[in-house]
C-alpha cells in the first residue's frame, strides 16, 4: 500500500508541478487517504509546498551520537538481561531485532525508525529514551513498547508484533493484521526467527485469517468546486 501511495503521489505531483498551491494528506478514521489541493479544518498534513523555496527545519531534543564500535555480543547480552527485567521471552525480543535491523545500532529507515529495535520518534519519546542510537537506551525501549503492546493486545503476539510494525490504532480498529504487505511479511518472519523450524505454513494461515481488508486502488476524483482528491476511500 505505501509503495503504491508513492507511485499515485509521484504521478500527481507531475500532474500539479505548475500550479501555485499546497497538497495536503488526510487520514480518515477508517485508515483510507487522500491527497488534495484543497485545506479544512480536519488539520491536515502538508505534503509540499510549491510556494516555498526552503524545507520546514523539524529540531527534536533527541541525542543522536551512535556508538564507535559494533558489539553484537554485548547487543545480545543487553537483550537478554532487558527481556528477563520486563518478563518478555528473550528469544523473542531477539527476534523482533533480529527482523528490524540485523542488529545494527545505527540503522535509519526510509520512515525515519532508529537503532536495533527501530524506533521511530514519536514512540521513542513515548518510551523516554534520549538516544536511540544507544544500545542500551533502544533496547530498553524496544522492550518496554513491546510489552506495553502486549498488554493491550490481551497477550496476543501477532496482533502486537503488527501494531510494533503498523502502529497499534489501525490493529486496533481493525483487532485484525492489516493487509499492509510488509506487516504481514514483519509478523512472518519475527514467528519464524522465534519460534524457528516449528513455525509453520498452517501457522501463517492464522495469520492471514486475521487480514480483514484488500488494498483498494487508488482513484482520482475531481469534484465540483475543482477540488483534486487522490483517496482509496470508497465514500466519494
Amino acid at each position: 500500500m505505501f509503495t503504491k501511495l508513492l507511485l499515485i503521489l509521484s504521478v500527481m505531483l507531475i500532474i500539479t508541478n505548475d500550479l501555485d498551491a499546497h497538497i495536503y494528506k488526510y487520514v480518515h478514521e477508517d485508515g483510507s487517504v487522500i491527497y488534495t489541493n484543497m485545506s479544512n479544518s480536519s488539520k491536515p498534513t502538508r505534503v509540499k509546498s510549491y510556494n516555498s523555496t526552503k524545507p520546514k527545519i523539524v529540531k527534536t531534543s533527541f541525542n543522536l551520537q551512535k556508538p564507535y564500535n559494533i558489539d553484537h555480543e554485548s547487543y545480545y547480552a543487553i537483550a537478554e538481561q532487558k527481556a528477563i527485567q520486563y518478563n518478555l521471552d528473550p528469544k523473542l525480543v531477539k527476534a523482533v531485532i533480529k527482523a528490524e535491523s540485523n542488529w545494527n545500532p545505527v540503522a535509519l529507515s526510509p520512515k525515519g525508525a532508529m537503532g536495533l529495535m527501530q524506533l521511530i520518534p514519536s514512540t521513542a519519546i513515548l518510551m523516554g529514551v534520549k538516544n536511540p542510537y544507544d544500545p542500551t537506551e533502544n533496547i530498553d525501549g524496544g522492550v518496554r513498547y513491546l510489552k506495553h503492546l502486549l498488554e493491550r493486545f490481551n497477550g496476543n503476539l501477532v496482533l502486537a508484533l503488527a501494531g510494533y510494525n503498523a502502529g497499534p490504532a489501525l490493529v486496533e480498529k481493525k483487532n485484525a493484521v492489516p493487509s499492509i504487505p510488509e506487516t504481514v511479511d514483519y509478523v512472518k518472519r519475527v514467528m519464524t526467527y522465534y519460534q524457528g523450524n516449528t513455525f509453520s505454513q498452517s501457522y501463517y494461515g492464522s495469520i492471514q485469517k486475521h487480514i480483514t481488508q484488500e488494498i483498494t486502488k487508488i482513484r482520482k476524483v475531481v469534484q465540483e468546486d475543482g477540488t483534486i482528491l487522490f483517496t482509496n476511500s470508497h465514500i466519494y
